[in-house]
């Protein structure tokens, strides 16, 4: 089954420059990266903030979108790099009613 993964990311310094002096679209490279991997490049975006870009694809396991994140850290033109696997609304329905089943099985803490 496949999955979606957000990875974001913060260029160098010296990529900063890189892009500076010849402005790229980086989303070919990400396209690149995610396919070699498995996976599809479903929308990418220059972001503003803690991290510089922002990458939304689809893999068929979680190995696949961890060896990409890993080649993309690789390169080191990127630091920071931050995986999360992204929950479809069926998915994360599914994931409410289990806790709401296993949630009675935690002891509550007993304190002093």
């Amino acid at each position: 089954m496949a999955a979606f993964f957000m990875l974001q990311g913060r260029y160098t310094q010296g990529a900063i420059k890189n892009l500076m002096a010849k402005p790229e679209d980086r989303s070919k490279a990400a396209a690149a990266v995610a396919k070699a991997c498995g996976g599809t490049l479903l929308q990418y975006y220059m972001s503003l903030g803690k991290y510089d870009f922002m990458a939304v694809m689809e893999f068929p396991n979680v190995e696949a979108a961890t060896a990409c994140s890993m080649a993309v850290a690789a390169g080191g033109h990127v630091s920071d790099m931050t995986t999360t696997k992204l929950l479809t609304p069926e998915e994360a329905m599914k994931a409410m009613a289990l806790a709401n089943s296993a949630a009675p099985s935690l002891p509550l803490p007993k304190g002093k």
